[in-house]
């Protein structure tokens, strides 16, 4: 179902693009030797090329290069051989040299296509307009004294993919299942680390809406968002403020706007430049920049498997379905993990003791997968003792639990607490026997047609024997006895 908003003057359609800002994993900057490591004290990260003095001239840092056409490749996206570095003017107290270095023109990567996919199943094509390269500005801080700014240069320099869209997105939620995506690409990649929080991902956010079949309306940008929930929230309140200034007999103006996150609003940075206003022309201290096809033939060569292609061959390879599928390579490292303890067992077996067992224990505690109290190889053994009938489903998930609180390998807690399973097939009927026989009114109930009782004497059975009885056994007897 299509998202609209609705207002007096009926339904309207909201048109989304995003631009996203992806910082280059990297040992240094995009046109210098100066570390591009995060979190060091301020100013300490810093060449005479990041601050501008004079005379200093930039050098292209070629693994930054390699990124970016790593992720065109991941975007199914063109490579171009020769791509252009310009000079974006503007005048921020963080930008040293009045303006920054980005690609304008003549980007590196151009058009290219990613697919998404919604919480229903539906499946949905964005377009990608470009990847550029460019470098970041410094920060700006505030609070640090009551009437000055203070400047950190450190990310000043830092290189930058910038993924635009085309503005095929038509709902929150598309938006949101994009940015997964891409930030899903990028990980997978090692492009970037996609941490929005540390603010080496964020995006700008273009709204605008229209009436069905209508021309594209005036649209503003959302500046500098860094969560994925906090895109959505914005463009709803957004796309509801440009309704109400419509249906009010208003226009809307073309703006950058800032999203306040504590008040829920949107509100005016600055009217929206275009790139006339930015006066872009050639850097004249770059050369263009001219990529070999056979080192872009290298780089595809060496690229790892996707999350896309990762998930097809689950679905194949495992027998999973595409939901459980997708959940496993949202992430590089769970994906790792799952196949792991899938391999040469049951894949639908692994899938759910992963997304089941093991998330809730990770949710519980707050731990990501790297800081899991169970490994792979353990879960795998763990599977091979239900395989080998060594214990049931139920004995599984107390041995599961042990694991988790001491770190155990599940054979030793079978052991330690003698829960291996019992299929002595004369063991379990002397219990069959016994308790058929204490519960006579219930055998005469279920022979006179309450089947439903077959349960209850099921229960019974694994409660005798504490839950250590083979389950096919049980029930195999007990029919045959309550058949007689």
């Amino acid at each position: 179902m299509n998202y609209v908003i609705v207002g007096s003057t009926g339904s309207w359609e909201v048109v989304i693009g995003l631009e996203v800002h992806a910082q280059v994993i990297s040992k240094a900057k995009l046109f210098s030797g100066a570390s591009a490591h995060f979190g060091s004290e301020p100013n300490t990260q810093v060449s005479l090329v990041d601050a501008a003095f004079p005379g200093m001239l930039p050098v292209i840092n070629r693994e930054c290069v390699d990124q970016a056409i790593r992720t065109g490749f991941g975007l199914n996206a063109q490579i171009n051989l020769v791509s252009r570095f310009d000079r974006k003017n503007y005048f921020y107290a963080d930008l040293p040299q009045g303006y920054q270095i980005s690609q304008f023109t003549h980007p590196i990567v151009g058009k290219g296509e990613i697919e998404i996919e919604l919480d229903d199943g539906t499946v949905k094509k964005i377009g990608i307009t470009r990847l550029h390269l460019e470098q970041d500005a410094g920060k700006s801080i505030h609070d640090l004294a009551p009437k000055e700014t203070c400047i950190d240069l450190n990310r000043s320099g830092v290189a930058l993919m910038e993924i635009v869209s085309e503005p095929d997105m038509r709902s929150p939620e598309e938006a949101g299942a994009y940015l997964r995506k891409i930030r899903a690409i990028v990980r997978y990649l090692g492009t970037c680390d996609g941490n929005m929080e540390e603010g080496s991902m964020r995006a700008d956010v273009n709204v605008s809406v229209r009436k069905p079949g209508e021309k594209y309306r005036t649209r503003c940008e959302l500046k500098n968002i860094n969560s994925i929930r906090y895109v959505m929230q914005a463009i709803e309140i957004e796309a509801k403020r440009h309704v109400e200034i419509y249906e009010n007999g208003g226009e809307i103006d073309q703006e950058t706007r800032l999203f306040d996150v504590v008040k829920g609003e949107t509100r005016t940075m600055r009217s929206k430049e275009d790139a006339h206003d930015y006066r872009y022309f050639p850097d004249p201290d770059l050369l263009p920049l001219i990529v070999e096809q056979s080192h872009v033939d290298h780089l595809n060569a060496t690229l790892i498997e996707l999350p896309d292609a990762k998930r097809n061959r689950f679905q194949n390879e495992y027998g999973l379905s595409r939901y459980d599928a997708n959940v496993l390579v949202a992430e590089k490292d769970i994906a790792d993990f799952f196949e792991n303890v899938a391999k040469g067992r049951d894949g639908r077996l692994a899938s759910n003791w992963v997304t089941g067992e093991l998330f809730a224990v990770l949710n519980k505690k707050g731990l990501s997968i790297h800081d899991s109290p169970v490994k792979a190889e353990a879960i795998g053994a763990l599977l091979d003792l239900i395989g080998d009938k060594t214990i049931n489903g139920k004995i599984a998930k107390e041995v599961f639990e042990d694991m988790v609180e001491t770190g155990d390998m599940p054979a030793d807690i079978v052991k330690r607490k003698g829960l291996r399973q019992v299929t002595d097939t004369g063991v379990i009927d002397k219990v069959i026997v016994d308790i058929l026989f204490a519960n006579a009114d219930k055998v005469e109930q279920y022979k006179s047609g309450k089947d439903k009782l077959f349960g209850f004497f099921i229960g019974q059975v694994m409660k005798e024997m504490k839950g250590k009885a083979n389950p096919v056994i049980v029930n195999e007897l007990l029919k045959k006895h309550l058949s007689v």
